[in-house]
């Protein structure tokens, strides 16, 4: 695929440019709470203001249905991004109509349009070719040249990911460039011991990673909610603990597939457990309980990896050559149940591997428990597209950047 060097090196001054990034970050009410995806996507459309480039912003941000919702609106992303930036950045109130072909036809060489939340638009998400590829037209009047950068959508076929790239033409942008050759690090010629820590609420979301990577990684790690599914696969009674019953058989499946294949799977040995969810809001006191995973009692619900876990799971990763980590080990948000997590975060720093956060909640947890981004290998801002691409499934966005 085209690079944003390449376009660059071809001329993009006083060219239209529109960048799809990934500017989904969360809000509490108009503040934003964490703003790392907009920090990530700031290198892209500064090398191409920089250049002379009219650029034309465009990313979704939660999951409006279809129509204008003010709580999911980007002006604080906009105000956000102009502070980044160092220079003001232009907010159309709409995606394609007056007030966006008016605020981008404003726009000189080197300005920065960010427009109005896309999935605003019912095209942008539409399972029909026609009404998506007509938003994509009306999007493609707005540019000369399409650049791709916002890699956590790259997963989705929808009308600024897929359909436009072909309307105009198009290169990857450096964020892209970065988490693809990333990504291939740990599929190509991967360096070993290779460790994959998962976690997160269920397992059922990490079931086609999880089928891959029993062929490439030497063990596997388990925390989270999902580790209660595994648990019950190992004959445990897990008290109240999040459970997909369902998933049970499939995950007795992983774990005899892994003992043929050589792959250690490593499992909690106890658990931090109490009798409710804890208040996330007001983070008041939980006064959990560390039990054993062979004997949590029926009233509690298991909230995180308890301190042996902590212990054992630091000791798995001391040698290990390459980390992929996704998904927290416990309900990180509250003081009391997030010791797992940090636990995790520092094992990545202490050993030499190659260490990659797999984006999503796990990078939000990095950020959230104040350690230092740049010190670990990679953090992805596509926590479910880094796990399609290590499932080896296609990515709509990345075939369309690469279809020239």
């Amino acid at each position: 695929m085209k690079t944003i060097d390449e376009l660059v090196g071809e001329g993009v001054a006083g060219k239209r440019v529109f960048v799809r990034a990934d500017l989904n970050v969360p809000l509490d009410g108009g503040t934003i709470t964490d703003d790392g995806r907009i920090r990530a996507a700031v290198p892209t459309i500064r090398k191409l203001s920089e250049a002379g480039a009219r650029v034309v912003a465009a990313s979704h941000l939660g999951r409006p249905k279809g129509a204008p919702d003010p709580q999911f609106s980007l002006a604080p992303v906009a105000k956000r991004l102009g502070e980044l930036l160092g220079k003001d950045v232009a907010f159309a109130a709409d995606t394609v109509g007056e007030s966006a072909r008016s605020t981008v036809g404003a726009s000189s060489d080197g300005g920065v349009t960010l427009l109005e939340n896309l999935r605003f638009n019912a095209g942008e998400t539409s399972k029909d070719d026609a009404e998506r590829g007509a938003f994509a037209d009306e999007l493609a009047a707005l540019a000369d040249l399409y650049v791709g950068d916002g890699f956590g959508a790259v997963h989705r076929k929808h009308a600024s990911v897929y359909d436009l790239p072909a309307r105009l033409p198009h290169a990857a942008g450096g964020l892209i460039a970065t988490e693809v050759g990333v990504l291939k690090k740990l599929t190509e010629d991967v360096r070993r011991p290779y460790a994959v820590v998962l976690g997160g609420a269920k397992v059922s979301d990490k079931l086609g990673v999880i089928d891959h990577l029993l062929e490439k990684a030497d063990r596997i790690l388990i925390g989270g909610g999902m580790a209660y599914t595994f648990l019950k696969a190992q004959g445990h009674e897990v008290g109240s603990s999040l459970l997909q019953e369902d998933q049970v058989p499939v995950v007795q499946g992983y774990l005899e597939r892994a003992e043929k294949l050589g792959v250690e799977f490593v499992l909690p040995v106890d658990v931090l457990a109490a009798e409710s969810f804890p208040d996330l809001r007001t983070k008041a006191p939980a006064a959990p309980r560390t039990v054993a995973v062979d004997a949590i009692p029926a009233e509690l619900m298991g909230l995180d990896i308890g301190p042996r876990t902590q212990e054992l799971y630091a000791s798995k990763l001391a040698d290990a050559a390459t980390v992929f980590w996704n998904g927290p080990m416990g309900v990180f948000e509250h003081p009391d149940y997030a010791e797992g997590t940090r636990a995790v975060a520092q094992g990545l720093l202490d050993s030499d591997a190659f260490t990659v956060v797999g984006g999503g909640d796990s990078a939000a947890a990095v950020r959230l428990l104040g350690f230092d981004e740049n010190a670990f290998g990679h953090i992805s801002t596509g926590g479910g597209a880094s796990l399609e691409y290590l499932e080896g499934k296609t990515l709509p966005g990345l075939a369309a950047l690469e279809d020239s």
